[in-house]
């Protein structure tokens, strides 16, 4: 059975609006090395989309736009060979390396995490809080960033009911952010 795992960057005040996060090289490093050891990447509609938007083009054309540094192309060319799966009810097909996934959520992330490999990473907002509703999520990373946004979507926000989670991993970088790595503990053997 292979792992699910979240990962995504918020700020210290707990928002995750990506037009709030202060870019580096070295981020952008961590995130491709965690989308290149994952056999595949799960996002709902909305990741998905911003996504595709934004990294897709620079893969295909090999043409930077002007807000992209050289240094952001190796994640483009990652995140744009990773399989992907799409959780969407209102997406009739998709592309992009991709797979729609509709129905029942849990009965086809279940599915998911029993095929062999090495890990599924999932991204987003929506989606992870369904999955962490359901037990789903063996693994969680937030990469903190040294910004107070005061404004933004933020991860888990309603969740009904306690995730406990176990510190298993921590990660520094040069501009001041930490990724921090927390396992469940109700899976900690």
């Amino acid at each position: 059975m292979q792992p699910l795992r979240y990962s995504i960057n918020v700020t210290l005040d707990g928002c995750c609006d990506h037009r709030a996060m202060v870019p580096d090289e070295e981020l952008h490093r961590h995130a491709e090395k965690i989308i290149a050891g994952a056999d595949a990447l799960l996002f709902g509609r909305v990741t998905y989309q911003m996504m595709e938007e934004g990294w897709r083009p620079v893969a295909e054309t090999g043409v930077r736009p002007e807000w992209m540094s050289e240094w952001m192309e190796p994640f483009a060319r990652t995140i744009d060979a990773a399989k992907k799966y799409v959780v969407s009810a209102t997406l009739e097909r998709v592309d992009w390396n991709s797979e729609l996934i509709s129905g029942d959520l849990e009965e086809a992330v279940r599915a998911l995490k029993q095929q062999p490999g090495k890990g599924i990473y999932v991204g987003g907002v929506t989606l992870p809080l369904a999955l962490a509703e359901m037990g789903l999520i063996d693994e969680y990373e937030f990469v903190v960033q040294p910004r107070l946004a005061g404004h933004g979507p933020r991860p888990f926000e309603g969740l009904a009911k306690y995730v406990d989670l176990h510190l298993i991993g921590r990660q520094e970088f040069g501009s001041g952010s930490v990724a921090l790595r927390y396992r469940p503990r109700n899976q900690i053997s």
